[in-house]
């Protein structure tokens, strides 16, 4: 499960660092509000910590981990409604919001047992 994090984690640092270097700092301007803006910037210094802190199995990275897939699910969920009330398709798109929230279910739901399974090393 470990591992899991890592790649996801791993996959969305990347996807905000092309993003900022495709679009520059304001890359989410056109869709999201100024603090989901700079949340989404924020990840690229979230998402590579959570690596670091989940390699380490440290306690505080699987709770960072859950609570920043929590507030990314949350955020993606916002920003894509419009988009999703007009075509509901849009949520089937392979890339995009439905891993997004599959790999946010994820986390959530196994934090427990990894923060029991991390607190007995």
């Amino acid at each position: 499960m470990l591992a899991a994090y890592v790649l996801g984690f791993s996959e969305g640092a990347c996807a905000h660092f092309l993003d900022l270097a495709r679009g520059g700092i304001h890359v989410y301007a056109a869709f999201a509000t100024v603090p989901l803006q700079v949340f989404f910037v924020g990840l690229t210094v979230l998402d590579p910590l959570a690596v670091v802190l989940v390699g380490l199995v440290r306690s505080e990275g699987i709770r960072l981990a859950a609570a920043v897939m929590t507030l990314d699910v949350l955020a993606n969920w916002i920003v894509n409604w419009p988009q999703l009330l007009a075509d509901p398709t849009w949520l089937l798109r392979p890339v995009g919001l439905l891993p997004l929230t599959l790999f946010g279910l994820f986390v959530v739901a196994t934090a427990v047992p990894l923060l029991r399974a991390a607190d007995r090393q």
